[in-house]
């Protein structure tokens, strides 16, 4: 193997691992390594200090035993060398580090998803919610909710709200600094920023220059003690100065391992809930992402799938791209055998026996200490009112019927369902004590 292949081969490596990793952590770690020399037996390899040498051999080792000469014990034919050992003085000088400015941005600073647009959301019960407050910052930044904090499940769109804020605010009001990242960013800024003694433009940067910081995965900083105290700093800078804050998390606040400081600050302004899609909006998701591939997949088929993949949206993409590549290279139409053969690793087995109206009342009356008669009758007191709409939003959950057929085994009308939903679903929302009780019911429901 020439120096030229093994050039090459390099190139050919770190194209693999970009579409791999994110761009701060491709940005931070692996662009500043230069290729030195190569040969048949070993590559040589500039890193600008010993962190980005552990960092590559301890993160990447399978991909560089693909790409490059590999020794006989197994390890990559690599020899490191860090730069100020290899640079002499006739080279130019290293450029001083750009200054974080509005006009020269975070070199760690990550493109909007063009796809993450509140146009394309779709809007549903266990979403509505987190949409409207998500527009209302997006239209009002600073002024509505702040901060907003958003939690849910994996797959569920949090990050495709946080986009689709981004992309309303810059293109609102072009003079306002948006800054999206994840949490792993922040730290990888922070921790470039310490290793060339730079911290300063960092704080500048976060503290004055960002309008809007929308922080993703919230829940990565926890354990992490330095970070949280710099984080929750730069949020105390942005909110004195009426910026707005969006941040997204797998759990709410006072469930996150952090300090009571950094979870009152963020339980300072709004905190919404982003549910599980149920069952219609699941279905409108699909065809719509099947519409954007040019598939078209009949309404009962589209049931069909969204009754057995209910976790998350991002496992309802990854369906439809099954689909849409077998239906295409195997030139097979789209039909209930084809999908339950195609999707039949994707699908997610419901219980065996069917979830009833029954059960549900039973468990909202032992939660709530209410009489199962009393749920079913037109009582309206507040404490049979709310754990009747609790029974509703659990049947409409749980029950893979239509609407009219729960809201006749409840004795209401379709409207009364969806209006029970709907306050429900905005109440757990806001209220910490209620979304435990709705989920204690679930639970004894699925042991019952």
């Amino acid at each position: 193997m020439l120096a030229l292949d093994t050039k090459q081969a390099w190139t050919d490596f770190l194209e693999f691992v970009k579409k791999k990793t994110t761009p701060a952590a491709f940005g931070n770690w692996l662009a500043p390594i230069v290729f030195v020399d190569g040969s048949e037996e070993e590559v040589q390899l500039e890193v600008p200090n010993i962190f980005v040498q552990e960092y590559l051999l301890s993160n990447y080792k399978e991909e560089l035993i693909s790409f490059l000469p590999v020794r006989e014990n197994g390890e990559p034919a690599i020899r490191f060398v860090i730069a100020k050992t290899v640079k002499t003085e006739e080279k130019a000088p290293t450029p001083a580090p750009i200054a974080y400015t509005v006009k020269a941005p975070s070199p760690f600073e990550v493109d909007l998803n063009p796809q993450y647009r509140f146009e394309s959301f779709i809007e549903g019960a266990a979403n509505q919610f987190v949409k409207s407050a998500a527009m209302g910052v997006a239209m009002r930044p600073g002024q509505s909710y702040n901060p907003l904090f958003i939690h849910g499940g994996v797959g569920l769109g949090k990050t495709h709200i946080l986009h689709s804020i981004g992309h309303h605010i810059k293109e609102g009001s072009k003079k306002l600094k948006v800054q999206c990242i994840t949490t792993e960013q922040f730290i990888n800024d922070l921790v470039d920023s310490l290793r060339n003694k730079s911290v300063d433009k960092m704080k500048r940067f976060y503290r004055q220059d960002v309008d809007v910081l929308l922080v993703d995965d919230i829940q990565f900083l926890q354990n992490r003690l330095n970070f949280e105290e710099e984080f929750c700093n730069t949020f105390e800078a942005l909110i004195n100065q009426k910026k707005q804050i969006v941040i997204t998390s797998d759990k709410p606040p006072a469930q996150l391992k952090l300090s009571e400081r950094m979870v009152a600050r963020m339980e300072w302004g709004l905190v919404a809930h982003m549910g599980v899609p149920e069952l219609e909006t699941r279905v409108a998701i699909l065809q719509s992402k099947a519409e954007k591939k040019g598939l078209c997949i009949p309404s009962k088929i589209a049931f069909y799938i969204a009754e057995h993949i209910y976790n998350n949206v991002r496992q309802l993409e990854g369906a439809i791209n099954r689909l849409s590549a077998q239906s295409r290279l195997m030139n097979l139409a789209i039909t209930e055998e084809m999908v339950e053969h195609a999707l039949k690793e994707m699908f997610q087995l419901n219980p065996q026996r069917k979830v009833s109206v029954e059960q549900i009342l039973k468990a909202v009356a032992m939660v709530f200490e209410v009489k199962i008669s009393d749920l079913r009758g037109a009582i309206r007191t507040k404490e049979v009112a709310l754990p009747r709409q609790v029974a509703m939003y659990l049947a409409c959950k749980l029950i893979n019927d239509s609407l009219q057929m729960i809201g006749a085994a409840f004795g209401k009308t379709h409207s009364t369902l969806l209006h029970a939903r709907k306050t429900i679903e905005k109440k757990i929302a806001e209220d910490e004590l209620l979304r435990r009780q709705v989920g204690i019911v679930e639970r004894n429901i699925n042991l019952d």
